[in-house]
């Protein structure tokens, strides 16, 4: 009978989380972005493409730290999640942003390959998750958010396609 390894299951994991097959990466969706639309705020949307990229980081921060140790304490939802609009955004905090979403992404990445728990069994300090629910919330959540910045992108005339 056949099986599917778990180095298999890691590998289409990662492959989701960094780019999925249906969608662009996060890196593409925010290339080329110029500074002066990070932080604008298209017609009767909710966010700019910075609360949105701050939002995926903290999230995907706050999943790899809870896979990592039990002692983590989760941001209060929803304020801690969401930053406040701001008018302008420093160059060096736009790029430590994106510089701690990748390195978060590959940190979780060593994670799935490396952690003595299977990605199958539960977290033994959470309540039900495992690493392969967090792997599938991180994919999720980033391309849903992937979607909206690229739509605010269209929607500010600053999109490819």
């Amino acid at each position: 009978m056949d099986y599917i390894r778990s180095k298999d299951i890691v590998a289409e994991l990662t492959q989701l989380i960094k780019k999925g097959n249906a969608h662009v990466s996060f890196e593409e969706s925010v290339e080329g972005l110029p500074p002066e639309l990070r932080t604008k705020i298209a017609y009767d949307l909710p966010y700019s493409i910075w609360q949105l990229t701050e939002h995926i980081r903290i999230t995907q921060w706050d999943i790899l730290q809870f896979c990592k140790s039990s002692d983590h304490v989760s941001p209060k939802w929803p304020d801690e999640y969401w930053p406040d609009p701001i008018n302008q955004i420093e160059d060096s905090q736009w790029d430590s942003s994106l510089e701690q979403i990748r390195a978060d992404r590959l940190e979780f990445f060593e994670l799935l390959n490396n952690s003595t728990l299977h990605f199958v069994e539960p977290i033994p300090y959470g309540d039900g998750q495992t690493l392969l629910r967090e792997a599938m919330v991180i994919a999720d959540h980033t391309s849903y958010h992937i979607g909206q910045i690229i739509i605010i992108r269209r929607l500010l005339h600053d999109w490819k396609s």
